[in-house]
């Protein structure tokens, strides 16, 4: 596999290339692909060529387009690494991103913002808030049967917290059912954005959680072997495994906070590459995020032209892809070394 790395570079890229492009060409408002490229390259400095669009086309690329494909890239980037991170650390196929009461928290808060009438402006501050606090809850309960945080306790605890979570958000949907729709909107995923501020938000994020995950990619190999067997490697098990649950986490919580709950991209993505391109982290990681990334923005691009006008919630769409996948999974994960 080692010779078929450049090339899956490549492909990653082209993919991401490809998806970004056809995310900003299409929509209400057709645009070229071409153009759309030209536009996009004449953002670079010193760089000027005639694309042929308009003003008002420019100003629909640049300005409501351009940040939705960006968010977009940003959020697949990272739910991908987090779901590859999370099934390196628990040497389990099917852990996601939401494994350890994300989803729940991050619900419950945005939940009781909507539920509330509490400032909209809230809304990622809120989700970002309760995501973490969903993580923190569980690794304190992971822990408290010992100092062993093992894989095994943590998933556990992960599925106390969020059942509990989940229902605390069952009841505040139940007493404010007049904010159902919205509630259920925000659910299911969204990346429409006003601008440029969810994707600054987010960005430190990413860049912090990739930096740190990746410079992990070799621990990640040494603990598929096995806790004792890392141990007796050199490694570390209880400390790799909390900078790298950490790190994901922490990520995840942020690209929940601005675009919902999107399920599925932390499984379907990195389960891919790890059957087309080795099991190695060392490759599954990098890629990922590339693949991530050029997923969700077509199903982006899917969710948002499939019934024009109307929008389809984009984890309607992921979903779609998601759930026959867990069937290929079930079958394969036997067969595929993690």
């Amino acid at each position: 596999m080692t010779r078929l790395r450049p090339l899956w570079w490549l492909t990653g890229l082209l993919a991401v290339a490809v998806a970004g492009v056809a995310g900003l060409a299409f929509g209400p408002v057709p645009l070229p692909p071409v153009a759309v490229a030209t536009e996009i390259v004449n953002l670079l400095p010193g760089v000027r060529m005639t694309s042929g669009l308009d003003e008002r086309e420019v100003a629909v690329l640049l300005q409501l387009r351009l940040p939705r494909v960006v968010l977009g890239l940003l959020v697949g980037a990272m739910l991908a690494l987090a779901g590859a991170a999370y099934q390196g650390v628990f040497r389990n196929p099917l852990a996601d991103p939401y494994l350890l009461g994300v989803a729940a928290g991050a619900g419950l808060a945005a939940t009781a913002v909507i539920a509330l009438d509490g400032p909209r402006t809230l809304l990622p501050a809120a989700a970002f808030t309760g995501a973490l606090a969903a993580i923190g809850l569980t690794y304190l309960l992971g822990a408290a049967g010992g100092r062993d945080r093992s894989p095994a306790a943590l998933i556990l605890a992960g599925v106390a917290v969020a059942a509990f979570l989940e229902a605390g958000q069952t009841w505040l949907m139940q007493r404010h059912a007049d904010d159902l729709r919205e509630i259920y909107s925000w659910l299911l995923g969204r990346l429409a954005t006003g601008g440029w501020s969810d994707v600054r938000m987010l960005l430190p994020y990413v860049v912090v959680t990739a930096v740190v995950v990746l410079l992990h990619r070799r621990e990640l190999d040494v603990l598929t072997v096995g806790d004792e067997e890392a141990a007796g490697l050199g490694l570390h098990p209880q400390r790799s495994r909390l900078i790298l649950v950490a790190a994901a986490s922490l990520g995840t919580a942020a690209a929940v906070s601005v675009s919902g709950l999107i399920g599925f991209v932390g499984v379907i993505v990195p389960h891919t590459v790890r059957l087309l391109a080795g099991a190695s982290y060392r490759a599954v990681l990098p890629l990922s995020m590339l693949f991530g990334a050029a997923f969700l923005m077509l199903a982006d691009l899917v969710a948002r032209t499939a019934v024009a006008p109307a929008e389809v919630p984009i984890g309607v769409i992921t979903a779609l892809f998601g759930a026959p996948f867990f069937v290929l999974v079930l079958r394969t994960h036997r067969r595929v070394a993690l």
